[in-house]
């Protein structure tokens, strides 16, 4: 009667032990199999590398940039002039000022405070600018000709009150090296998130 209380307690024991060592196992391989569309959503953000870079005088085009930042998982770049620009400086309606002169220029490279930025990590550069008398700023042109884009894909827009995007991004191109351009797009002050996220879902590769 002793032997076989010694055998069954053995073999019960070998049972538990087999029990509590097959889940733990069973763990691991599920870890290892995780497809890669089920990783975390910042590892999709990693592989398409954005950035949004953007000039904002006026706070329109930041808070679109930011949107558009926001709905990608993309990396934020502000290009700050060395000398802000006041009120006074954006009249159009005054052909002294400084915006006014500047656009009137072609050859206008108004200083840049911020960077140089490290773009060189990033695969698609959404670029944004408002509109100043049918053209980007000149600190956009400023910016474009500091950078050399190789095949990046660069996505331009610009807000506007009215005054669509026109031939802007095909020059700031031509004063580029590099890039891939696409066609750019316009949007009003008042842009929702809901029109952004339509947009971008025709744009990004």
């Amino acid at each position: 009667m002793k032997k076989l209380t010694l055998f069954l307690t053995a073999a019960v024991s070998l049972f538990l032990f087999s029990c509590g060592t097959k889940p733990a196992d069973s763990v691991a391989e599920n870890k290892e199999a995780v497809p890669a569309e089920s990783q975390p959503a910042d590892t999709v953000k990693d592989e398409k590398q954005i950035a949004v870079v953007y000039f904002s005088a006026t706070g329109h085009t930041r808070m679109a940039a930011g949107q558009i930042a926001e709905l990608c998982g993309a990396d934020l770049f502000e290009i700050v002039p060395a000398e802000p620009y006041a009120e006074e400086d954006l009249n159009y309606h005054d052909e002294s000022t400084r915006a006014t002169l500047e656009q009137k220029d072609p050859a206008a490279r108004p200083a840049i405070a911020s960077g140089p930025f490290d773009l060189s990590e990033y695969q698609v550069l959404v670029l944004g600018y408002p509109i100043w008398w049918g053209q980007a700023p000149r600190i956009m042109n400023t910016f474009v000709e500091q950078y050399d884009f190789g095949d990046q894909l660069i996505i331009p827009f610009c807000t506007s009150a009215s005054s669509p995007i026109a031939d802007s991004a095909e020059y700031l191109q031509e004063l580029s090296k590099g890039g891939r351009w696409q066609a750019g797009t316009r949007f009003s002050a008042a842009v929702t998130m809901e029109e952004l996220q339509a947009w971008l879902e025709t744009v990004m590769p």
